[in-house]
């Protein structure tokens, strides 16, 4: 097991989630290995900071604080970073419980001195109980949890997701940090891609290292009711379509789109096959599955096209929020 300090990053941003923040705090707090500290960072909700500080204001190893950069994740991400002391930072999101092992799985991973960062295992819990039948495993990333087709166990990856991640601090001395003007940044449209298009750089810069995905870091992520929704579905995939062509502005179009392509040429497919199997056997919702991984292949594929055409001037950032 690593002795290496951990701490924990949950950004903020909306009063709407208080009981999920607490939910997820108080999950950090049990954890069988104690974070070093916490930080909980709020994206320019002054009513939200002056809550929580009331709430958690003398709470020993807690700290929060405002986002010091522009509206969005990244930069409230790149605000946890700089204002952390632990050896490893670990990010959770805010609607989100981790497992009592959470942090002691990924701590674990950092014994080989190659690994630069550790992803967990993120399940769905549905608003209405139960996945709706037509929605296909292969897109559960839609509503930020593991999706099939991701590797199992203890794994190499070429990215991890962000909502369940750590990397070692001296990453982010190394490539900087999270890129502001990919991600979520307060707009309607759910854009996404921000810790992907991080994990390219940090390999990109220092070669030879390793990301890993580890099964055992399990969190569990809620799914509004809303996001159940056929119409947030087809957002969701258009706006990562979009984030897509930020990243291969990036990074490269080779990087950038090389997971992506054996996910289209290998898992949907056999998604696809799976669920016209199913349907041949009367099961219901099967021909709604096969349908939403030809649409959402199709709408995702549309949105990547459309931000290549339009050809954006826009850039990404790196590094605003002030990472150290």
């Amino acid at each position: 097991m690593s002795a290496e300090r951990v701490s924990v990053v949950i950004c903020v941003y909306t009063e709407d989630r208080w009981d999920d923040i607490l939910a997820a705090v108080a999950s950090v707090r049990a954890q069988s290995l104690p974070a070093h500290d916490v930080l909980l960072v709020v994206d320019h909700n002054p009513v939200l900071l002056r809550r929580l500080e009331e709430r958690y204001g003398g709470a020993r190893r807690m700290r929060v604080l405002a986002n010091a950069g522009p509206r969005g994740l990244s930069a409230g991400r790149n605000t946890g970073i700089a204002a952390c002391d632990g050896d490893i930072v670990a990010f959770l999101d805010d609607d989100a419980v981790a497992e009592r092992d959470w942090l002691r799985w990924f701590a674990d991973a950092y014994t080989d001195p190659l690994v630069l960062g550790v992803g967990g295992r993120t399940r769905p819990v549905w608003a209405s109980g139960r996945r709706p039948v037509w929605f296909p495993e292969e897109f559960d990333w839609v509503v930020g949890a593991s999706y099939r087709g991701q590797p199992t166990g203890r794994a190499p990856v070429r990215n991890v997701l962000g909502g369940n991640a750590s990397f070692r601090r001296v990453a982010f001395d190394i490539a900087g940090g999270f890129a502001t003007g990919i991600g979520r940044d307060g707009d309607r449209r759910p854009m996404g891609c921000e810790e992907t298009e991080f994990c390219i750089r940090l390999a990109q810069a220092k070669p030879g290292a390793v990301l890993l995905i580890d099964d055992r870091a399990v969190i569990w992520h809620r799914v509004p009711a809303e996001r159940e929704a056929y119409g947030y579905f087809r957002s969701r995939c258009y706006a990562e379509g979009l984030s897509k062509a930020l990243v291969t502005r990036s990074v490269g179009t080779e990087a950038g789109l090389a997971t992506e392509r054996a996910y289209a040429a290998r898992v949907l497919p056999l998604g696809a096959a799976r669920a016209l199997r199913d349907a041949l056997r009367g099961r219901p919702g099967s021909l709604g599955r096969a349908a939403a991984i030809a649409s959402g292949a199709a709408v995702t594929a549309t949105g990547y096209a459309a931000a290549r055409l339009r050809g954006s001037s826009a850039r990404p950032a790196f590094g605003e929020g002030a990472v150290r």
